[in-house]
Protein backbone atom coordinates (compact mmCIF):
# COMPACT_ATOMS: atom_id res chain seq x y z
CA UNK A 1 0.00 0.00 0.00
CA UNK A 2 0.54 3.75 -0.53
CA UNK A 3 1.02 6.58 1.46
CA UNK A 4 -0.42 9.46 -0.45
CA UNK A 5 -2.37 9.90 -3.02
CA UNK A 6 -1.02 10.77 -6.61
CA UNK A 7 -3.02 13.66 -9.23
CA UNK A 8 -4.10 11.15 -11.29
CA UNK A 9 -5.87 9.11 -8.65
CA UNK A 10 -7.36 12.56 -7.37
CA UNK A 11 -8.47 13.68 -10.80
CA UNK A 12 -9.98 9.70 -10.80
CA UNK A 13 -12.29 10.45 -7.80
CA UNK A 14 -13.12 14.32 -9.04
CA UNK A 15 -14.28 12.16 -12.40
CA UNK A 16 -16.19 9.79 -9.79
CA UNK A 17 -18.56 12.25 -8.33
CA UNK A 18 -21.76 12.35 -9.71
CA UNK A 19 -22.21 16.10 -9.75
CA UNK A 20 -20.97 19.10 -10.55
CA UNK A 21 -20.27 19.88 -6.78
CA UNK A 22 -18.82 17.21 -5.05
CA UNK A 23 -16.24 17.05 -8.11
CA UNK A 24 -15.66 20.60 -7.48
CA UNK A 25 -14.86 19.61 -3.91
CA UNK A 26 -12.22 17.12 -4.52
CA UNK A 27 -10.11 19.29 -6.77
CA UNK A 28 -10.64 22.27 -4.75
CA UNK A 29 -9.35 20.11 -1.62
CA UNK A 30 -6.43 19.14 -3.95
CA UNK A 31 -5.58 22.53 -5.53
CA UNK A 32 -5.78 25.03 -3.07
CA UNK A 33 -4.01 22.37 -0.20
CA UNK A 34 -6.73 23.27 2.18
CA UNK A 35 -7.87 22.01 5.08
CA UNK A 36 -11.66 20.74 4.87
CA UNK A 37 -12.56 23.45 7.27
CA UNK A 38 -11.09 26.16 5.18
CA UNK A 39 -12.38 24.82 2.45
CA UNK A 40 -15.99 24.22 3.49
CA UNK A 41 -16.13 27.55 5.02
CA UNK A 42 -15.64 29.26 1.08
CA UNK A 43 -17.66 32.08 0.78
CA UNK A 44 -18.59 33.56 -2.99
CA UNK A 45 -17.23 36.43 -2.06
CA UNK A 46 -13.52 35.01 -1.36
CA UNK A 47 -13.42 34.17 -4.90
CA UNK A 48 -11.76 36.29 -7.44
CA UNK A 49 -11.70 35.03 -11.31
CA UNK A 50 -9.96 37.97 -12.27
CA UNK A 51 -6.96 37.42 -10.64
CA UNK A 52 -7.25 33.36 -10.52
CA UNK A 53 -6.89 33.48 -6.16
CA UNK A 54 -8.86 32.20 -3.58
CA UNK A 55 -8.99 33.87 -0.12
CA UNK A 56 -9.09 31.36 2.51
CA UNK A 57 -9.88 32.10 6.26
CA UNK A 58 -8.27 30.02 8.69
CA UNK A 59 -9.96 30.06 12.54
CA UNK A 60 -8.30 27.36 15.00
CA UNK A 61 -9.12 27.76 18.70
CA UNK A 62 -6.40 26.88 21.55
CA UNK A 63 -6.30 26.29 24.75
CA UNK A 64 -4.09 28.91 26.83
CA UNK A 65 -3.17 27.32 30.69
CA UNK A 66 -2.47 30.01 33.73
CA UNK A 67 -2.24 30.20 37.16
CA UNK A 68 -5.34 31.28 38.87
CA UNK A 69 -3.17 33.19 41.78
CA UNK A 70 -0.83 35.17 39.01
CA UNK A 71 -1.73 34.82 35.59
CA UNK A 72 1.69 33.46 34.45
CA UNK A 73 1.23 31.29 31.61
CA UNK A 74 1.73 27.41 32.42
CA UNK A 75 2.63 23.99 30.11
CA UNK A 76 0.09 21.01 30.29
CA UNK A 77 2.68 19.59 32.54
CA UNK A 78 3.30 22.14 34.96
CA UNK A 79 2.21 21.73 38.91
CA UNK A 80 3.65 24.43 39.97
CA UNK A 81 3.85 28.50 39.18
CA UNK A 82 7.11 29.37 37.31
CA UNK A 83 6.18 32.61 38.29
CA UNK A 84 4.43 32.67 42.06
CA UNK A 85 5.78 29.40 42.82
CA UNK A 86 2.54 28.01 44.41
CA UNK A 87 0.83 24.86 43.91
CA UNK A 88 -1.46 25.02 40.83
CA UNK A 89 -3.79 21.93 41.01
CA UNK A 90 -6.48 23.60 38.43
CA UNK A 91 -5.22 26.32 36.37
CA UNK A 92 -7.11 28.42 34.33
CA UNK A 93 -8.30 27.64 31.01
CA UNK A 94 -8.84 29.97 28.77
CA UNK A 95 -9.69 29.68 24.57
CA UNK A 96 -8.02 31.83 22.24
CA UNK A 97 -9.26 32.21 18.36
CA UNK A 98 -6.91 32.40 16.07
CA UNK A 99 -7.58 34.12 12.95
CA UNK A 100 -5.36 33.73 9.93
CA UNK A 101 -6.27 34.71 6.40
CA UNK A 102 -4.38 33.72 2.85
CA UNK A 103 -4.75 34.37 -0.78
CA UNK A 104 -3.51 31.94 -2.73
CA UNK A 105 -4.04 30.97 -6.36
CA UNK A 106 -6.37 28.46 -7.93
CA UNK A 107 -5.59 26.01 -10.80
CA UNK A 108 -7.29 27.80 -13.44
CA UNK A 109 -9.77 24.69 -14.75
CA UNK A 110 -10.99 24.39 -11.13
CA UNK A 111 -11.57 28.03 -11.12
CA UNK A 112 -13.68 27.89 -14.43
CA UNK A 113 -15.52 24.87 -12.66
CA UNK A 114 -16.25 27.15 -9.69
CA UNK A 115 -17.09 30.16 -11.32
CA UNK A 116 -19.45 27.96 -13.57
CA UNK A 117 -21.01 26.65 -10.06
CA UNK A 118 -21.60 29.61 -8.71
CA UNK A 119 -23.10 30.85 -11.82
CA UNK A 120 -25.31 27.40 -12.59
CA UNK A 121 -26.55 27.05 -8.92
CA UNK A 122 -26.82 30.91 -8.36
CA UNK A 123 -24.83 30.38 -5.48
CA UNK A 124 -24.62 32.78 -2.60
CA UNK A 125 -22.39 32.86 0.64
CA UNK A 126 -20.94 29.69 1.31
CA UNK A 127 -19.79 28.02 -2.05
CA UNK A 128 -20.97 24.23 -0.56
CA UNK A 129 -23.12 24.89 2.02
CA UNK A 130 -22.29 21.10 3.50
CA UNK A 131 -20.30 19.86 6.72
CA UNK A 132 -17.77 18.06 7.52
CA UNK A 133 -19.67 14.89 8.00
CA UNK A 134 -21.10 14.80 4.50
CA UNK A 135 -17.82 16.16 3.11
CA UNK A 136 -15.96 13.08 4.14
CA UNK A 137 -18.81 11.15 2.85
CA UNK A 138 -18.53 12.81 -0.48
CA UNK A 139 -14.46 11.86 -0.67
CA UNK A 140 -14.79 8.22 0.67
CA UNK A 141 -17.55 7.59 -1.89
CA UNK A 142 -15.33 8.78 -4.80
CA UNK A 143 -12.57 7.18 -3.54
CA UNK A 144 -14.10 3.66 -3.58
CA UNK A 145 -15.84 4.51 -6.99
CA UNK A 146 -12.33 5.30 -7.86
CA UNK A 147 -10.75 1.92 -6.97
CA UNK A 148 -8.37 4.18 -5.25
CA UNK A 149 -6.78 1.62 -2.52
CA UNK A 150 -6.53 2.81 1.41
CA UNK A 151 -3.21 4.63 2.43
CA UNK A 152 -0.74 3.80 5.27
CA UNK A 153 0.17 6.24 8.06
CA UNK A 154 3.83 6.21 7.26
CA UNK A 155 4.34 7.33 11.24
CA UNK A 156 2.38 4.24 12.69
CA UNK A 157 2.22 1.58 9.69
CA UNK A 158 -1.75 1.41 10.34
CA UNK A 159 -4.09 1.38 7.37
CA UNK A 160 -6.07 4.72 7.13
CA UNK A 161 -8.80 5.41 4.39
CA UNK A 162 -8.95 8.51 2.02
CA UNK A 163 -9.97 11.59 3.38
CA UNK A 164 -9.66 15.64 2.71
CA UNK A 165 -7.19 15.86 4.43
CA UNK A 166 -5.11 13.07 2.37
CA UNK A 167 -6.30 15.67 -0.83
CA UNK A 168 -4.27 18.07 0.94
CA UNK A 169 -1.21 16.18 1.66
CA UNK A 170 -1.17 14.98 -2.37
CA UNK A 171 -0.85 18.36 -3.02
CA UNK A 172 1.71 18.90 -0.96
CA UNK A 173 3.70 16.09 -1.68
CA UNK A 174 2.84 17.30 -5.44
CA UNK A 175 4.65 20.09 -5.03
CA UNK A 176 7.83 18.74 -3.40
CA UNK A 177 8.23 16.39 -6.10
CA UNK A 178 8.30 19.11 -8.09
CA UNK A 179 10.65 21.32 -6.67
CA UNK A 180 11.99 20.63 -2.94
CA UNK A 181 14.62 23.70 -2.72
CA UNK A 182 14.11 26.14 0.09
CA UNK A 183 12.64 28.76 -1.41
CA UNK A 184 9.69 26.51 -3.09
CA UNK A 185 9.37 25.00 0.40
CA UNK A 186 8.54 28.81 2.03
CA UNK A 187 5.52 28.78 -1.05
CA UNK A 188 4.34 25.74 0.09
CA UNK A 189 4.05 26.75 3.74
CA UNK A 190 2.53 29.86 2.69
CA UNK A 191 0.37 28.18 0.62
CA UNK A 192 -0.81 25.63 3.06
CA UNK A 193 -0.87 28.26 5.98
CA UNK A 194 1.61 26.35 7.85
CA UNK A 195 2.90 28.83 11.07
CA UNK A 196 6.23 26.39 11.46
CA UNK A 197 8.13 25.05 7.86
CA UNK A 198 8.83 22.15 10.09
CA UNK A 199 5.41 21.33 9.73
CA UNK A 200 5.99 21.74 6.16
CA UNK A 201 9.38 19.90 5.95
CA UNK A 202 7.60 16.75 7.04
CA UNK A 203 6.37 16.36 3.11
CA UNK A 204 9.97 16.55 1.69
CA UNK A 205 9.87 13.52 4.12
CA UNK A 206 7.19 11.65 2.92
CA UNK A 207 7.75 12.41 -0.88
CA UNK A 208 11.18 10.53 -0.71
CA UNK A 209 13.59 12.78 -2.11
CA UNK A 210 15.14 13.05 1.22
CA UNK A 211 16.26 9.74 1.64
CA UNK A 212 16.66 9.26 -2.12
CA UNK A 213 19.18 11.89 -2.23
CA UNK A 214 20.79 11.21 1.31
CA UNK A 215 21.57 7.22 -0.72
CA UNK A 216 22.76 8.45 -3.70
CA UNK A 217 25.29 10.84 -1.60
CA UNK A 218 26.83 7.71 0.19
CA UNK A 219 27.65 6.17 -3.65
CA UNK A 220 29.29 9.11 -5.19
Amino acid sequence: MKVYLTPEEVERMAQAATNLRDGLLIRMLFWLGCRVSEALAIRVEDVNPAQGTVTIKHLKTRIRLSCPYCGTRLSRAARFCPGCGKDVPEPLRKEQEMHRIRTVPLEKRTMDRLVDFIRRDKTQGLIFKIGRVHALKIVKDCARKAGVEELVNPETGKVRGVSPHRLRDAFAIMAVQHDDSTDAIRMLQEHLGHQSIATTMKYRKLSGKELAEWYQNLKS
